[in-house]
């Protein structure tokens, strides 16, 4: 096979890939802006809580039973923002292991491509999609377990208020949520009134369930405790109306699922129709493609083509997206 086909194959390879990556992805989500206040927000919370959170202290117990090696390790700056990525995502491995998986999986996939094709770009290209895939996998669990939280918060927090009408405590609310949910929300609801046992105040608490559970409906229902909290007033009454906000904020986004299926569909054909054109003519008049393939001019077609894709599938994208 000529290093041109070997080059448009591995288009055809990142051409699907950013088609699945980006355009499977949920089309609605807070906006830029919002993300951004929400990181600083996060930021912020670290300066506020000042002394260890809970869940840091269960972290630093956890790395005491560790081995000075794999202690070092984990104490490195990227390692630590890793191992966050990973909580978020509910698992428990350690991230140092995470990397080595994906050192050992991108240098048998580089070996494998090499193997195949002897040319150092598609075999560079095999390299990083498979040292990519732990972290793929880790960000899409973290996806998934943060939108499981979201649409399990509402019926949580309408149990919030109505053990708050029959008269109990906040922290007894938040107990009956952690005793009643399923996991993830009862789970991080438990490390709540744990943090509440541990002698945290409220304000700390809820602010470690933001940092633990990034979200803004999250960030809503936090907000809303401390407000209360500083400002006083009926604490059931303001959960129901931030129930029924969250709620219709789900609707929204089944409409604008439904809406946007049409263009969903469409930049699908249209980034397909390239690929099963280039199959079709492979498999039938496979004499067709080196014209293509092998000339200078008909490389720089393909490069070109293929370039006009990817910026096809981006603006499309971000058309049927619709930010909040």
């Amino acid at each position: 096979m000529s290093d041109g086909a070997m080059l448009f194959i591995a288009m055809i390879f990142v051409m699907v890939f950013l088609l699945t990556q980006a355009l499977v992805i949920p089309v609605f989500g807070e906006s830029n802006k919002t993300r951004k206040k929400l990181k600083k927000r996060l930021k912020d919370i670290e300066l506020e809580l000042g002394q260890q959170s809970f869940s840091s202290l269960l972290r630093e117990k956890y790395l005491r039973d560790l081995g000075p090696w794999e202690r070092a390790l984990e104490r490195l700056p990227m390692m630590e923002s890793l191992s966050g990525l990973i909580e978020q995502a509910g698992h428990s491995f350690l991230a140092h292991r995470v990397v080595l998986l994906a050192a050992v999986l991108g240098a048998a996939g580089g070996f494998a491509a090499w193997a195949f094709s002897h040319h150092p770009i598609i075999s560079l290209i095999a390299a990083a999609a498979a040292a990519a895939m732990p972290f793929l996998k880790i960000t899409r669990a973290r996806t998934r377990r943060i939108q499981t939280f979201e649409e399990q918060l509402p019926d949580a927090v309408d149990m919030m208020k109505r053990a708050l009408r029959a008269g109990h405590p906040f922290s007894g609310a938040i107990k009956l949520v952690s005793e009643e949910m399923r996991d993830p929300l009862g789970k991080e609801f438990r490390m709540t009134f744990a943090d509440l046992n541990y002698g945290n105040d409220v304000r700390r608490a809820m602010l470690g369930l933001l940092q633990r559970v990034p979200s803004v409906p999250v960030m809503a229902l936090v907000t809303s405790v401390l407000v209360q909290k500083e400002t006083g007033g009926n604490l059931a009454e303001v959960l129901g109306k931030i129930s029924d906000v969250i709620r219709g904020r789900f609707r929204f986004e089944r409409k604008v699922r439904t809406l946007s299926a049409e263009g969903r569909l469409s930049a699908w054909v249209l980034a397909l129709v390239p690929l099963v054109l280039f199959a079709v003519i492979w498999f039938t008049t496979p004499d067709y493609l080196p014209t293509l393939l092998n000339d200078d001019f008909g490389q720089k077609l393909v490069a070109y083509g293929f370039i006009s894709g990817i910026v096809g599938l981006l603006w499309i994208g971000k058309i049927i997206r619709i930010d909040v």
